[in-house]
């Protein structure tokens, strides 16, 4: 796209962030231990044993870093609140100390002509759950619900947009499946479904909290990280190859959430591991949302397979190009075949892209400058398949890029920067990127300069 129309006027530019990754404060004003803070400390999880003790400071830097929002720009952000700063024994008394944070930065956003998208849980689960099973055990539902109601209780007034959960397929596929995430546990088949159940479970009840207590225009879905199978061809046959693929694949969770069932087939596929539903379980999951935000990092090329599944899955050549992490292959195209799949297989109306980003290996010039080319390209990239999407009328709504700021990134602690704004771990102090005046470019053109 270059410089032909802009995209609509409400099309949403914005920047994303999540508690843990970026406020730090972990140990004052009341907030409780979450998983994350003991799987940092267990040695050999998180890369240097780095952890989310201090992030980037955002409990306290909070109005520095609207300020930086406004000089690129941004219209919305996307931040995360913590369950553990919140109720920091997971149930019981509200923390009003944390609860006040977070009214003083969505106050600072809307006096700063910057929308508040709120996200409920980015994976931050309070220690004291996990040490009763987390995700596993049922009693997470009732845990849940008085901390999304404290949540839009105070918020709800003001915050018109709201996510209830961050990538089901990270914090219970990799938290209790792999190991990879915290709490790092690999259990059987059947507790994994049984998490996976929980956590749609929470969703729903989610959506209906937020239906009951925050504003009557308020809006609220989910935000996942489907495995997108992309189209070798854009030919009929593989078209319809790709959409079988995002059908079966993601079926654990789009069919519940968006349909408010699972499809018998995936039942009797999981047999005696099927997770154990009660009746009232699948009228809540299904609770109608208003949109699906997709985060997007790779995509899967797939083409037509004279098998049972219909579809194969073409594996990356060796030589195939990745950003500085190995699993970040550019397949910007994902994007768009996201986007089309919901609404064609799901009659989703409205997508946001939650999250779009990379890690690159950024260096400061002498002159304290950060020519982040890389990620530069990644936007223009993705930005294009946006243009592609809003084109077609696909109800992509907006983008948000990930991220504001280089932060706590998970296992790999420090080491790996998705920011637009370079963040100097020791001074806290912060610098724009290239990509962040490139960012600027893009929304005060309206999406014409790319």
């Amino acid at each position: 796209m270059g410089r032909g129309e802009a995209l609509p006027k409400d099309f949403v530019w914005g920047a994303a962030t999540s508690s843990y990754q970026v406020e730090g404060a972990a140990w004052i004003d009341g907030r409780g231990e979450c998983i994350w803070d003991r799987f940092a400390r267990t040695p050999g999880k998180v890369f240097q044993g780095d952890n989310g003790d201090v992030a980037c400071d955002q409990y306290h830097l909070w109005p520095q870093d609207i300020q930086l929002m406004r000089e690129i720009g941004i219209r919305a952000y996307r931040f995360s609140t913590a369950w553990p700063r919140i109720i920091p024994t997971g149930r019981g008394a509200v923390n009003k100390v944390g609860l006040d944070f977070y009214d003083r930065l969505t106050d600072g956003l809307l006096e700063a002509g910057i929308e508040p998208y709120v996200t409920l849980f980015h994976w931050d689960l309070p220690q004291v759950l996990q040490d009763e099973g987390g995700w596993l055990q049922r009693s997470i539902v009732d845990a849940f619900i008085p901390y999304v109601e404290a949540v839009v209780s105070r918020l709800g007034d003001r915050v018109k947009h709201w996510m209830t959960h961050n990538e089901i397929p990270c914090f219970i596929g990799q938290g209790y499946g792999t190991g990879t995430q915290a709490p790092g546990l690999q259990v059987s088949k059947k507790e994994l479904n049984q998490g996976y159940h929980h956590a749609c479970l929470t969703h729903g009840h989610a959506v209906r909290i937020v239906r009951s207590l925050a504003r009557r225009d308020a809006e609220v879905g989910f935000v996942n990280n489907p495995w997108i199978p992309v189209p070798l061809l854009d030919r009929e046959d593989h078209i319809e190859a790709a959409r079988k693929a995002f059908v079966r694949v993601g079926a654990n969770l789009h069919e519940p959430i968006l349909n408010g069932r699972y499809p018998d087939w995936w039942l009797e596929k999981q047999g005696v591991d099927a997770p154990e539903i009660h009746p009232a379980d699948m009228e809540i999951i299904g609770s109608p949302t208003d949109f699906v935000g997709i985060n997007i990092y790779f995509g899967y090329f797939t083409e037509p397979a004279d098998n049972e599944n219909g579809f194969n899955v073409l594996p990356f050549p060796k030589g195939y190009p990745h950003l500085d992490l190995k699993w970040l292959k550019p397949v910007p195209q994902a994007l768009y075949w996201a986007a089309r799949f919901y609404r064609e297989a799901y009659r989703v109306k409205k997508t946001y892209v939650a999250e779009t980003g990379c890690a690159c290996a950024d260096e400061i010039t002498p002159e304290g400058r950060i020519i982040d080319l890389d990620r530069m390209q990644w936007m223009r990239a993705h930005m294009l398949e946006v243009r592609r999407a809003v084109d077609e009328g696909l109800g992509l709504a907006g983008v948000f890029q990930w991220s504001l700021m280089d932060n706590f990134e998970w296992s790999e602690g420090y080491a790996k920067r998705f920011g637009m704004v370079h963040v100097d771990f020791t001074t806290q102090k912060r610098t724009l990127k290239d990509s962040a005046c490139l960012y600027r470019e893009m929304i005060l053109s309206g999406g014409r300069n790319i």
